[in-house]
């Protein structure tokens, strides 16, 4: 399906949509419950965008569902971050955009972050290692399970489960400086 469609296939849109959407919409909410209550990107919105924004990539040569998700996560990322850059525009500060990161250990409380801070440091730890960049952003932004990341990723779920905390424990320490605005609205700790 996912072939037939990134060949323009109109029937296989409306097929891939269907057998997605609601995968889609479920990953789209959970990220959404990371942000601030009542901004204005609703889940369904974040589908949409995200979707025409995956039209666009019609000429990738997917590979499976796993791929096609790896994709959607990474674009699901783009959209939130555009979105809070519009916002933090808008208001001049990107405050109301906090979601939650924790130490792996859980010796310390999880604190709220800046949406923004969180994509900064994620291009940072990027720099250093695509890898565990690539791993956060499936699991935090594209709520990919270990056992979707890893085949994404082709290596095993234990590698998955290992560089998930190492790279928490990085975004821990790297964001550990940022100061928490007061008031800064909901977050949620990414699982």
């Amino acid at each position: 399906m996912l072939a037939a469609w990134a060949q323009g296939d109109r029937e296989a849109d409306d097929r891939l949509m269907r057998a997605i959407y609601d995968d889609l919409r479920a990953v789209a909410r959970r990220r959404l419950r990371a942000e601030r209550p009542g901004h204005s990107l609703a889940p369904t919105a974040l589908v949409h965008e995200a979707y025409v924004r995956l039209v666009d990539l019609r000429r990738v040569h997917w590979q499976n569902r796993a791929h096609f998700f790896a994709v959607a996560a990474r674009v699901m990322r783009q959209v939130l971050v555009d979105h809070a850059r519009a916002h933090a525009a808008a208001k001049r500060s990107g405050a109301d955009w906090r979601v939650t990161i924790s130490d792996t250990d859980g010796a310390t409380q999880p604190r709220a972050v800046d949406l923004l801070d969180l994509d900064r440091a994620l291009d940072r730890l990027a720099a250093i290692d695509q890898r565990l960049s690539d791993l956060v952003v499936l699991r935090y932004f594209g709520g990919l399970t270990v056992e979707e990341t890893a085949e994404s990723l082709a290596v095993s779920s234990a590698t998955v489960k290992r560089n998930w905390m190492r790279a928490r424990a990085w975004l821990f320490r790297e964001l550990q400086s940022q100061p928490v605005a007061p008031g800064s609205g909901h977050a949620h700790e990414p699982g």
